[in-house]
């Protein structure tokens, strides 16, 4: 068997494989199906100061190769999940990445200073499309980017800081620099696309809130490619996202230059999906004669 086990940030992942937010809730319903501390971490629902009821209905739509989604951000609130669901999540053997949005930047200081010290990695949510104030307003601009991080970042002190990126920007590697010029630890990415599916009959989009986010195996190229840019232009580490299926696609992000990756809409279409991913990385790296999947990073050869 070859050796999964990637660092971020400090934080020991037993595999590069992390459940992605909005995808897998707390864990709880998921560890009915199997053993949740298979997997290397877990980004958790989206978290906020006050719990939130979400969008309208309906909040889901497929497309081609992709789903769309507008939920909204629907959660318990972080003091449920510091109460209910952190304890849980700390009985398994894996790494708990805390999500967190907010409207203001004072609701992003508030939320990471609670979390501080409790998870052990927190994702800052600056790009959900489905969110008509806050998130992606802070996630588009260079200048936004930099001063939602650097607020996060100041109610921290133990806790190190994801900064989880909006591909529906100019220039992608900019505001990853933004970022860590903010004092972002990590960066992950992508969050979804903006998109629209219409009801042809009804002349009419079928999600409620007209657009939603586009997630899903027909994102992957557009995932790879920003990973990519991202992981040559800033000297922190990068949790690659987007379309990710099977221990290939993963794999490919690795290659890319991603220390780990996420995995979200997958899971919808095969509840065994990052299980099976973990087993089919390793059996590709056995096969290849790679002894530490680490080897793989970062090691894509450009043509030309």
């Amino acid at each position: 068997m070859s050796k999964l086990s990637v660092n971020v940030c400090g934080v020991t992942l037993k595999n590069p494989v992390i459940a992605a937010s909005g995808t897998f809730g707390f864990g709880k319903e998921f560890n009915e199906i199997y053993d949740i501390s298979l997997l290397g971490g877990i980004s958790t629902k989206g978290l906020t100061l006050e719990p939130r009821l979400g969008n309208p209905t309906p909040r889901i739509a497929e497309g081609h190769g992709v789903i769309l989604n507008a939920v909204g951000l629907q959660n318990p609130g972080v003091d449920v999940f510091l109460e209910e669901d952190l304890p849980f999540l700390r009985s398994k053997d894996i790494a708990v990445i805390a999500n967190v949005a907010g409207r203001t930047l004072d609701d992003y200081a508030g939320i990471c200073a609670r979390l501080d010290g409790k998870a052990d990695l927190i994702e800052l949510n600056i790009s959900c499309p489905n969110v008509k104030s806050g998130g992606m307003a802070f996630g588009i601009r260079p200048s936004s980017v930099e001063e939602v991080t650097r607020a996060a970042k100041s109610a921290l002190s133990v806790t190190p800081l994801i900064v989880k990126l909006s591909p529906n920007v100019e220039d992608i590697a900019e505001n990853a620099r933004a970022a860590v010029r903010g004092g972002a630890d990590c960066i992950s990415l992508i969050n979804t696309l903006t998109g629209m599916v219409i009801d042809l009959e009804r002349r009419r989009p079928l999600l409620a809130n007209n657009t939603g986010g586009v997630s899903g195996a027909g994102v992957k190229p557009v995932a790879l490619r920003m990973t990519y840019e991202v992981c040559r232009a800033v000297d922190v580490p990068v949790i690659g996202m987007g379309g990710i299926a099977c221990a290939e696609d993963a794999l490919e992000f690795i290659v890319a230059g991603a220390a780990a990756v996420q995995v979200g809409t997958a899971n919808f279409t095969d509840t065994l999906a990052m299980p099976k991913i973990i087993r089919g990385m390793d059996a590709w790296l056995d096969a290849h004669g790679i002894a530490d999947v680490n080897e793989l990073r970062g090691t894509l050869r450009l043509n030309g």
